[in-house]
């Protein structure tokens, strides 16, 4: 297993993030990113996951929700990669799905677009 620390792999998604073009990121509503060490139980594999309501579901209820939840996995994509420079590239390819995820795109339209 490739070795990153914590603070290395955070600023690879915040790079990420960075990355995503302004008038995107200003259409982006109450939704946090976190960096977590392991997926949930049962999903050893999983590089990321969007926890919320897609902007594209929310109505005049969503008013006062909690903000929508992106993880990042650190132990599985340091378990995938084998160069810092996959690592790199597979965090912002994760980054960018599950934000993806927040605009309301469904996963067979990213493995169209070749972000799945």
């Amino acid at each position: 297993m490739l070795e990153m620390t914590r603070d290395d792999f955070e600023t690879l998604v915040s790079d990420a993030l960075d990355r995503i073009p302004p008038e995107l990121t200003r259409l982006m509503d109450n939704v946090a990113v976190f960096v977590e060490d392991e997926p949930p139980v049962g999903e050893p594999e999983l590089l990321g996951l969007y926890e919320g309501v897609p902007l594209t579901e929310r109505g005049e209820w969503y008013a006062g929700a909690l903000p929508d939840r992106i993880s990042v996995y650190m132990g599985p994509t340091l378990r995938l990669c084998e160069t810092p420079d996959e690592v790199v590239h597979e965090v912002a390819t994760t980054v960018i799905h599950e934000v993806a995820h927040h605009f309301g795109i469904a996963d067979e339209r990213l493995h169209e677009l070749g972000w799945g």
